[in-house]
């Protein structure tokens, strides 16, 4: 109430229901005490914390209304920009909050600068600028973001507030993709709670009705509220969830020097011990550590010395290592070679998935980080029947995968993906890759040959696949119709049924 008895306009946040105690179906004390996690149980990077998700306030509502210590502004580098936010922050602070900004002589995109808050509820305004977004500077919008919510956070913890109310700071003028941004926000700020959350009390994130849908769907991946919600998210991170601060990490900026190559490091010991398992027949590479010498186990197994049940407990261990690798690892470069994809469903109604091996620079890129994206992409495809098509169309030899990488993977790979793998569509083969695959499916791996398909044109494709299930590559349409008839190539794209039907599975 305001000395005159009136009701304020302005908002409490100690009032405020706080993002743990939003969920109906939390995991209360004794059920987290009852559920047993086996040891090969793959855990989120960002694992159920009660008390950081009780710092969490996710509100529909005016920013400049909130009682925190500090609220955050978005602007431009002048500091007069014209947006929603501000013209409400600048209209309840009063006059003096623009005699105060211009002390500050502007602020630079990514920085944060701190004035009074004069008439708020707030005591502090943090002002801002976020980066404007063009796609092919993605990296550096990202650096930018990133730098707005963490040097906001800093100001915060240098000046000992308890409480911070975040606007979303890239406005909508500046062209920042939403749920892009929403990512970068979370994770930043889940982060600097795990590292400094000692020093805050409440972070408020204050959304409009636009705004609060996308954050309702993204925040239980940074902050689940339970152990189930935990692991029903896990899915659904992005490849690049940044580094241990939550800053995207830009693969230019990975190169590490060792002074002995080769040698072990220096905590390899210890973190070999934590794996509860005899790592001393496994390669020191650091991929390699991740998985168990296969045909070691197989001699054991006809050996009598281990049993196929025992197999199948190490093999999955191994690759739930792997997919925990995935989902911390940064795999944005090879996100970006586009050569792995989802696109429609099949005639059956099962999930296609797409390869293009021209988009596959075999010689330019890491291989391990390669696999570790494909299980990133697939272990929840592969939960259900799914089918591959596997674009040969215009490779070359430094696209060609060599037989050990796919017998690698083919090992890794958990049993569901080769129980509900059901065809695999080799679109465009050469002479030579036809060869290759025989030899490969007939000595190398087992049960694969059969669901081997290979098309010669995108008109035998359509007989198992409707072409408006493919989104195709440019170059594979051109090249097939250069290499088909006329009068196919007019039937590739109508509603007709293209001809007689191919074999699938």
């Amino acid at each position: 109430m305001d000395p005159l008895g009136a009701p304020s306009q302005f908002v409490d946040v100690d009032t405020l229901p706080s993002w743990g105690n939003s969920c109906e179906d939390q995991l209360n004390a004794s059920e987290i005490a009852a559920e047993t996690y086996q040891e090969e149980t793959i855990r989120s990077p960002f694992l159920y914390n009660k008390d950081i998700n009780g710092k969490v306030v996710l509100w529909k509502g005016d920013v400049a209304l909130l009682n925190c210590t500090a609220i955050v502004n978005t602007s431009n580098e002048s500091l007069t920009d014209k947006n929603p936010v501000s013209e409400s922050i600048f209209m309840l602070a009063g006059p003096d909050l623009k005699e105060d900004l211009q002390k500050l002589r502007g602020c630079r995109t990514g920085e944060a600068k701190l004035t009074k808050g004069f008439n708020l509820a707030a005591r502090f305004i943090i002002h801002t600028v976020g980066p404007k977004y063009k796609s092919r500077y993605r990296t550096a919008a990202e650096s930018s973001l990133y730098s707005c919510y963490r040097n906001v956070l800093q100001l915060a913890k240098e000046q000992s507030m308890s409480s911070v109310g975040f606007c979303v700071i890239n406005s909508a003028k500046r062209g920042y993709p939403l749920e892009d941004a929403t990512h970068i926000a979370l994770r930043t700020v889940r982060r600097f709670l795990e590292i400094h959350g000692e020093t805050l009390e409440k972070v408020v994130f204050a959304v409009s009705e636009l705004e609060e849908a996308t954050y309702q769907k993204l925040l239980p991946l940074y902050f689940p509220r339970s152990l189930k919600e935990e692991s029903r998210s896990l899915p659904y991170l992005p490849a690049d969830i940044g580094n241990a601060e939550g800053e995207p990490v830009v693969p230019e900026r990975q190169i590490r020097i060792s002074e002995k190559p080769g040698a072990p490091e220096d905590n390899q010991e210890e973190e070999d011990e934590g794996l509860g398992v005899d790592l001393s027949f496994i390669g020191s590479h650091a991929f390699a550590r991740m998985e168990g010498d296969i045909d070691k186990q197989r001699r054991l197994i006809l050996q009598g010395q281990l049993s196929e049940a025992a197999l199948q407990k190490q093999h999955q261990r191994n690759y739930n290592r792997w997919l925990c690798q995935a989902r911390s690892e940064d795999l944005s470069d090879i996100a970006s070679l586009k050569a792995l994809y989802q696109t429609g469903v099949d005639n059956c109604g099962r999930t296609v998935m797409v390869v293009v091996g021209r988009n596959i620079p075999v010689t330019l890129i890491d291989m391990d980080k390669a696999l570790l994206y494909f299980i990133h992409v697939m272990d929840h495809i592969a939960v259900k029947e799914y089918v591959l098509v596997y674009f040969h169309t215009l490779t070359s030899e430094y696209n060609h995968l060599d037989s050990d990488f796919l017998k690698k993977l083919y090992d890794v790979v958990d049993v569901k993906y080769k129980r509900n793998l059901k065809a695999v569509y080799f679109v465009h083969p050469t002479f030579r890759s036809k060869v290759s695959t025989w030899f490969f499916t007939t000595f190398s791996v087992s049960g694969l040959k059969d669901k081997i398909h290979h098309v010669d044109s995108l008109h035998q494709l359509f007989s198992a696949i409707s072409p408006e299930q493919i989104d195709f590559p440019p170059f594979v349409l051109e090249y097939d119709a250069r290499s088909t008839s006329p009068a196919l190539v007019g039937r590739y794209f109508t509603t007709e049924p293209p001809g007689e039907p191919f074999l699938y599975t």
